[in-house]
């Protein structure tokens, strides 16, 4: 039987990952053992912002447990290729750093060729995969204490916003004279 990941059952946790990611994703569901195994290491007082070293499924796994969305901002995604995410002080960026220690893997079979792509998709053992996830419950991660550098724990706010004189929609005003997408920045083919 699996351990709890925060307040939910490994299978309450199934579900809720199903209903937010469409499936699921076994990097949603091992993001959850990293998030309770960040909390467990942080005092409970304090307000914490999250990174995410990979945009693939981790990310998911900070919104659906804790008020870190990347909406408000409170989550930060950079794409270091590293299946890590750090909880962390708002004010003074002390925390823990949470990553998948491959060193720990050869117990878990199943989970090192998720993790390392030995085997197409199609050829993976889903319900052993899932199965060795709950058992695992995150004896595969690493912990450390981090300090989040300085940059990014700056808050940026929108300022004041102008109408383009491009294509006539509002913008932020310290983009410069045009908005992004009339600068070259628009991800539409005319």
């Amino acid at each position: 039987m699996a351990a709890n990941i925060l307040s939910y059952t490994y299978e309450e946790y199934i579900e809720r990952v199903r209903a937010f990611h469409s499936y699921a994703a076994p990097g949603v569901l091992i993001g959850g053992f990293m998030v309770d195994m960040a909390y467990r290491h942080l005092p409970e007082k304090d307000l914490y912002d999250a990174l995410c070293e990979t945009p693939k499924c981790l990310p998911d796994a900070v919104q659906l447990l804790t008020p870190c969305t990347v909406g408000n901002g409170w989550l930060t995604v950079i794409n270091l290729g590293r299946f890590a995410l750090s909880l962390y002080n708002k004010s003074t960026g002390k925390g823990v750093r949470v990553y998948i220690d491959p060193s720990r893997l050869d117990g878990w079979p199943e989970i090192k060729s998720w993790f390392f792509k030995s085997r197409a998709k199609k050829e993976q053992d889903k319900k052993a995969l899932l199965d060795q996830i709950g058992e695992a419950a995150g004896a595969f991660l690493g912990l450390q204490r981090v300090e989040v550098a300085g940059r990014f724990m700056e808050r940026h706010h929108r300022g004041t916003f102008a109408v383009c004189p491009g294509c006539a929609e509002s913008y932020p005003a310290a983009d410069g004279a045009l908005c992004l997408g009339c600068q070259g920045m628009d991800p539409y083919v005319p």
